[in-house]
C-alpha cells in the first residue's frame, strides 16, 4: 500500500469490532462553525442523524482517523463527508483541538460515552465558508447561535456525549455555559 492510499485501511466489521474490544480508537470530532469578519462565532453547524435505536438527535461532524492519515486529512475527509464537498472548511497546517475527549464503554468515567469501545477524539472548531448540505446518513444540517445553543432547552435536544463538546466548544470561544 503506497503512503496515500488510505482505501485499503478500513478494517474488516470483524477486525473492528475485535479491535475495539481491546484497544483505544482515535476519531476527531469537528464543530463547523460560521464567522464574521472579526473571527467571532455567530453560529455552529450541527447534523441531524438518526440513531441504532430508532431515534432522532443531533451530533457535530466525525469519525475514525485512517491508518497513516493526518489529522488533518482526517478532518478534511469528514467534513466533506459530512457537510458536503462546497463546505469549504478553513483548517490550518498544524490543527489544535479545543480537547481531547476520552470515551469509555463504561458510563460515569468520563463525560463522554460510547457503549462500543474506549476512544479517543481530538475536538476541534473548524470555520467553513462554503454550501453545506448534509450528506451521507446525515438528515439535515441546522445553524444555531451560541446563545441558541447554550441555552437548557438545547441542552435537552442534544443530550450525551456530543453536548458535551458542545458546551466545551463554546467555553473555548468565550461563550458562557
Amino acid at each position: 500500500m503506497s503512503e496515500v492510499d488510505t482505501a485499503g485501511a478500513w478494517l474488516s466489521r470483524e477486525d473492528l469490532d475485535s479491535a475495539r474490544d481491546r484497544l483505544p480508537i482515535l476519531y476527531v470530532h469537528a464543530i463547523p462553525v460560521r464567522v464574521d469578519d472579526r473571527g467571532t462565532v455567530t453560529h455552529l453547524g450541527l447534523l441531524l442523524r438518526a440513531d441504532s435505536d430508532g431515534g432522532i438527535g443531533q451530533e457535530v461532524v466525525g469519525g475514525r482517523v485512517l491508518y497513516h492519515e493526518r489529522i488533518r486529512d482526517a478532518l478534511v475527509r469528514h467534513v466533506e463527508n459530512d457537510l458536503g464537498p462546497m463546505a469549504l472548511p478553513r483548517i490550518p497546517l498544524s490543527p489544535q483541538p479545543f480537547t481531547v475527549a476520552e470515551f469509555f464503554p463504561t458510563p460515569g468515567v468520563t463525560p463522554f460515552h460510547d457503549p462500543r469501545q474506549h476512544a479517543v477524539s481530538l475536538a476541534f472548531i473548524v470555520p467553513v465558508m462554503g454550501d453545506c448540505r448534509p450528506q451521507q446518513d446525515a438528515l439535515d444540517l441546522s445553524w444555531v447561535t451560541p446563545e441558541e445553543a447554550a441555552s437548557s432547552s438545547f441542552r435537552g435536544e442534544m443530550p450525551g456525549s456530543h453536548g458535551v463538546l458542545v458546551r466545551q466548544a463554546l467555553a473555548h470561544v468565550g461563550y458562557p455555559v
